[in-house]
């Protein structure tokens, strides 16, 4: 007999969505997290003063050097909240030559769903078909109707503020709570670029945060943001969403969860003769020690390249090349989204007004060229995030006395800022595979990732760079910066921290590893829903799609397993 109904492996943003959904089906389920447990009260440092972080909040340069070197070029990392990323020496891996690729991840309960950006877009029908229309990849063996009722689901138990925009690329959800509100400079750009440009939309970015509260999240202990943005040091409101503030407590809640924190997943153990995993062998973080957890259905929720590692490593002799790759597509296809172009512009405009509050997102520009159809010489396209405000009084101004006070009472120009996240093409060659020597301190071979920029990758990168100047500049922006150029980003693809890909789900078992249910095609009670099932990247931000789709795959095995299918 099974120890469990389900075994999770990770509690991230998909694997506390698994676990809540089989919870509240009446499973008794097994999360298992290779990071340590979380404390809010002692972990998260979002209710520390600024004189009560060290060096201002900056990581030493020995510090910096030794463990986060890979760490360190997130935005996020700081003195106060360094404990939560694992470090580089901790669990190292390899890049293909003269390649960027940054993997960022956690080390705690509740993963990566603590530090992520928040945005939340759904996927349109144009991007669920883009791949049987353009010929790249293989089809999405789902369509948006199908998944349209789970985003809908996610959204009112997540909270969702943004506004119902009416833009097709991005279709709008039925539960949006109140949106934050655009700065001036921001209202005016949307006013100047739709008389300009009327395909082009400037939307209020759509964000998992409570600017209203439900019943469900009040009982959850959760709490309405506070608008700091000291989001990456964790939120002790539980304003936006994690796994820590909502999925994991709602699992608990039913009595069907156990949590096992500080579990390093080594291999998944398969029984040939019945076609089936049968258990999950963990190796303690601390002690070293091994166990085997059992269960009768299994979902992988550690990360794209988590999820195939352990794939990797759980091979066979039927299965020499990793469990259900039979297709030879695990690991292949790894995708990110294209980052490597921000053009800055100011205005003289609106002098006499700041901003009240911080708001934890800006504006969004979704996707406009090939869109509805195709007419680029590149395909697919990208979405800008709209970043805007006052630089330069922020205390760090020069000079002394009666200078220094004067250069720092008075806020300068504003600016705004378009910042391209551009789609990245599926193509075998992009890839994870595990060393064939090389072991971390568990024994569990390292991850090379060979991820490279192909020729539309360039193309839409140098595209979205020259529109971003023309808008800045038609909207009669000044004194445009070029923060981040093409030409200077053009070893790899990296930054967004939305790895997906490497297990696609597909109609085909000899192209895919996964069906339209996020089910292993060959081995029955496998299921994979972190971003490794995607298909294509589309420009979206992916969280929200992977939580939606956890959702109903969760779903569908219980299902199957209470019928006795499974």
């Amino acid at each position: 007999m099974a120890d469990f109904d389900a075994i999770v492996v990770g509690s991230g943003i998909s694997g506390g969505w698994v676990a809540k959904e089989l919870c509240e089906r009446g499973l008794k389920v097994c999360v298992l997290e290779r990071g340590r447990p979380i404390d809010p009260s002692k972990d998260y440092s979002d209710h520390l003063d600024p004189w009560e972080k060290p060096n201002f909040d900056r990581i030493s340069d020995a510090d910096m050097e030794r463990d986060f070197f890979v760490q360190g070029q997130y935005y996020a990392l700081k003195e106060s909240n360094k404990h939560l990323f694992l470090t580089d020496r901790e669990q190292p891996y390899e890049r293909a030559p003269n390649q960027s690729f940054n993997w960022r991840r956690g080390n705690y309960v509740g993963g990566r769903s603590l530090l992520w950006g928040r945005a939340v877009y759904r996927l349109s029908n144009n991007d669920f078909e883009a791949n049987k229309l353009d010929g790249e990849g293989v089809d999405w063996p789902v369509r948006y109707k199908d998944i349209a009722p789970w985003y809908d689901h996610v959204e009112k138990f997540i909270g969702v503020a943004g506004d119902r925009d009416g833009v097709p690329q991005v279709p709008d959800g039925e539960h949006f709570l109140p949106a934050f509100e655009h700065t001036c400079v921001e209202t005016d750009l949307k006013k100047k670029l739709e008389t300009l440009y009327p395909e082009r939309k400037l939307i209020m970015g759509r964000v998992a945060h409570l600017t209203h509260l439900s019943d469900e999240q009040i009982a959850l202990g959760r709490g309405k943001c506070q608008a700091r943005n000291l989001c990456f040091h964790g939120c002790s409101y539980g304003a936006y969403f994690s796994s820590v503030s909502a999925t994991l407590p709602a699992a608990k809640r039913t009595g069907n969860l156990t949590l096992i924190s500080n579990a390093v997943v080594s291999r998944l153990v398969f029984d040939k003769n019945k076609n089936r995993i049968t258990g999950v062998e963990v190796v303690d973080r601390d002690t070293g020690a091994g166990t085997t957890h059992t269960a009768k259905i299994v979902f992988l929720n550690a990360s794209t390249i988590g999820s195939t590692l352990i794939l990797l490593n759980s091979a066979t002799e039927d299965m020499p090349t990793g469990l259900s790759n039979g297709s030879d597509q695990l690991g292949r296809n790894l995708m990110d989204h294209v980052k490597g172009t921000m053009v800055q512009g100011t205005s003289d405009d609106f002098q006499d007004r700041y901003v009240f509050g911080r708001r934890p997102i800006g504006g969004y520009i979704p996707r406009y060229r090939n869109f509805p159809k195709h007419v680029e010489t590149y395909k697919r396209g990208w979405g800008y995030q709209v970043y805007s405000g006052r630089g330069r009084w922020n205390g760090n101004s020069a000079g002394i006395g009666q200078v220094f006070k004067s250069q720092n009472q008075t806020p300068g120009p504003w600016s705004i800022v378009l910042h391209a996240f551009g789609e990245c093409l599926p193509n075998e060659s992009n890839r994870v595979i595990a060393h064939a020597t090389k072991v971390d301190k568990w024994g569990q071979p390292i991850a090379v990732v060979d991820l490279k920029l192909g020729k539309n990758e360039e193309a839409i990168m140098r595209a979205a760079h020259q529109d971003a100047i023309d808008i800045l500049t038609d909207a009669g922006m000044r004194n445009l910066y070029e923060i981040q150029k093409p030409e200077n980003n053009l070893n790899g693809i990296s930054g967004a921290v939305h790895e997906m890909g490497t297990a696609r789900m597909g109609h085909n078992p000899k192209t895919s590893v996964l069906n339209r249910w996020n089910q292993s095609h060959e081995i029955p009670n496998l299921f994979i829903t972190d971003g490794s099932f995607m298909t294509s990247s589309a420009t979206q931000n992916p969280s929200l799609t992977y939580m939606a789709f956890s959702a109903r795959a969760a779903n569908y095995a219980a299902d199957l397993l209470q019928s006795g299918a499974l």
